[in-house]
């Protein structure tokens, strides 16, 4: 049982966490310990609030997902893991994160029950609703961003929240979650509505239309961000070839090998992927951390 409640928190799941590092890391915070242990903090805490919400959601499609030919060998959809034990966990380990966030300050408290509620909502009620669906996940990464910042925001020092980068893990998230919706309906083929019935208002085509959007819109928000205020001293600007292949390649990778369904997974499995992310992230670090401007 220990084991099925550890897989139902799904901590593969968890890599999507990583963006509250962005705050410490794009506010050229990460040589300072206090910041970063708050950070670390942070991610624990949203780790555990993104478990219980899982665990909520395969509570409410246990029935939907024993016709899905993957989730349903989830634990509790498989039965083995009992409703009884998942109510428990999700009390055990929901409210003592709840609390431990707003002792970090308000502001971080405030994202991550605003994070539980919109999920929540989300696995209640708004995933049956068409577009509504795929903001609602988006919506979760940008409190994450946002949560992100506030968590190393202290008396003596208050971080800056630049809108594009806002408007950069907006677009990404749902470039992402309609990458998804479109590997679920054609792996599902023809029985989409056995699953999840607001799967028959997508279609391929639609859904490719508003990859090519949101696509569009991603690259043009991170291009703005690297190169508008501080970023443009720092010469940001250069790490907009790595995102350009990262699109690209994951593109390459849902419309060629027919992936996409797991992002957090393929992020990982794909090695000219994940090299790409690495060297993104060596050199933004790079830039911000070890380039001197003036030299």
């Amino acid at each position: 049982m220990i084991w099925a409640l550890i897989q139902s928190l799904r901590p593969k799941q968890w890599i999507k966490n990583l963006l509250l590092f962005a705050g410490v890391i794009f506010t050229a915070n990460l040589k300072n310990p206090a910041l970063l242990g708050r950070s670390f903090a942070g991610f624990v805490i949203f780790c555990l609030l993104s478990g219980v919400v899982y665990l909520i959601n395969d509570l409410k499609d246990a029935r939907s997902d024993r016709n899905h030919p993957v989730k349903k060998n989830r634990p509790i959809a498989s039965g083995r893991l009992s409703p009884g034990a998942a109510y428990t966990a999700i009390f055990l380990l929901g409210i003592p994160s709840l609390v431990a966030s707003f002792y970090l300050g308000i502001p971080f408290g405030i994202c991550a029950a605003s994070y539980v509620i919109l999920v929540t909502l989300y696995s209640l009620y708004l995933k049956h609703y068409v577009i509504l669906d795929l903001m609602m996940v988006a919506m979760g990464f940008v409190i994450r961003a946002i949560a992100g910042i506030e968590v190393i925001a202290t008396r003596d020092y208050i971080p800056e929240i630049t809108p594009w980068f806002i408007a950069c893990a907006l677009f990404l998230a749902l470039f992402l979650a309609i990458c998804k919706r479109r590997h679920e309906i054609l792996l599902l083929n023809n029985g989409v509505t056995g699953h999840r019935p607001v799967l028959e208002e997508y279609s391929p085509a639609f859904l490719d239309q508003m990859v090519a959007i949101s696509t569009t819109a991603t690259i043009i928000s991170y291009a703005l961000w690297s190169t508008i205020g501080k970023f443009a001293h720092y010469r940001m600007i250069f790490t907009l070839p790595f995102v350009l292949y990262g699109i690209f390649r994951y593109l390459y990778l849902v419309y060629k090998k027919e992936e996409g369904g797991a992002p957090e997974a393929l992020l990982l499995k794909d090695r000219s992927l994940l090299i790409d992310i690495l060297l993104w992230l060596f050199f933004t670090i790079f830039l911000l951390y070890l380039y001197n401007p003036k030299g």
